[in-house]
């Protein structure tokens, strides 16, 4: 009888954790993705650890990659393979923000967003360019800060489906429009957008100049564009092996392939015709670590991870979630790395115009 009695309530207590860490712990945000609804965004079920092996093998050395043409496509899995567990994990904004004494995270990643929007000047009623808009958190709350019409781009047909469920959630459907398509081949005409922002996506991009390329053609003259960039900085050094570990880890885990130098951002705004207006690297002093985040949210990590593999062994979600989910608890080391060194940044910013008269 006493044995039954333990038994009984070793299950309950069991249960009870299990309920605790899933329902209770699991959702980022009371409003995101829970960590019973995880799964491979398009790819199906079956087909998960599948993309993942592959999507590995391709990013395993970022710079050596000699088949450029297939980079959207790999980020394109990639955003599969993360989307869920990015928002249940860390939040409808897929960036980084300065840590703000006495804020929370989520309202500094706002502050965040709404200071790339402040710094196009754009008027209520506008029409402004979110290019690589992910499920768009930062669409969502710079429309509400700037009553500007938003239309953001992905290169995820399931981005686009969370968004715009997202989007109609908050009220914000007549501002926030999302469409599915490659930054680097956008479906706008010429001189479409009143000002264009991007935040921390442009770095997908194989070459830059091909991005800011369509920036510059879908902008009207006169108007302004701003990115936050991942770079390394000045203190990186090529020919010290931690620093190359840290960044290869870096492009890796992110889809990236590879991470540019601080020194080539403005070089290239101003070859594809842009005029630079401002250039600052907004993760330096005395702005307090992006990455603390980061470092604080080491428990949440393993919580998560212990609730993933929880999940797939129940079958709850798709196989392969745990190397995804490992990739990234992964990855988030090697950000902190870099954060800590100094070597990287998440938010080089630049300001730029596009000349009222192009040059001929």
């Amino acid at each position: 009888m006493v044995d039954s009695v333990a038994l009984f309530c070793t299950a309950g207590l069991l249960a009870g954790a299990l309920y605790w860490f899933i329902c209770v712990l699991g959702p980022a945000e009371r409003k995101g993705k829970r960590a019973s609804d995880l799964s491979g965004g398009s790819i199906s079920a079956e087909k998960v650890r599948d993309n993942y092996d592959q999507y590995w093998s391709f990013f395993r050395r970022p710079k050596e990659i000699e088949t450029a043409e297939k980079v959207p496509d790999f980020v394109d899995t990639f955003y599969n393979l993360v989307t869920d567990i990015y928002e249940w994990g860390w939040g409808q904004s897929f960036h980084f923000s300065p840590h703000i004494p006495g804020k929370s995270d989520k309202d500094a990643t706002r502050i965040h967003e709404e200071m790339a929007v402040d710094l196009i000047n754009v008027k209520p009623g506008q029409k402004i360019l979110d290019a690589g808009c992910g499920v768009g958190g930062p669409m969502r709350a710079i429309a509400a800060h700037s009553k500007a019409q938003v239309t953001g781009i992905t290169i995820n047909e399931y981005q686009v489906q969370r968004a715009n469920l997202h989007n109609k959630k908050a009220g914000l459907d007549s501002l926030c429009n999302v469409v599915c398509g490659n930054f680097l081949k956008m479906p706008f005409e010429e001189n479409t957008f009143e000002g264009a922002y991007s935040i921390e996506a442009t770095c997908h991009a194989p070459k830059l100049e091909e991005v800011y390329s369509e920036i510059f053609r879908v902008m009207k003259p006169g108007t302004l564009f701003v990115s936050y960039e991942w770079v390394t900085t000045e203190k990186y050094r090529d020919d010290d092996e931690e620093h190359k570990d840290v960044i290869q880890g870096i492009e890796r885990g992110d889809a990236l392939p590879g991470l540019r130098s601080y020194k080539d951002i403005a070089a290239t705004a101003m070859k594809v015709g842009f005029e630079v207006v401002k250039e600052k690297d907004l993760a330096k002093p005395p702005s307090k670590p992006w990455w603390n985040r980061l470092k604080m949210g080491r428990l949440a990590y393993w919580r998560n991870h212990v609730v993933v593999v929880i999940l797939s062994a129940l079958g709850v979600a798709p196989k392969g979630t745990v190397d995804v989910h490992d990739m990234l608890f992964k990855t988030a080391d090697y950000l902190t790395r870099g954060g800590e060194t100094g070597i990287f940044s998440p938010m080089h910013m630049i300001l730029c115009r596009k000349p009222e008269k192009a040059s001929e």
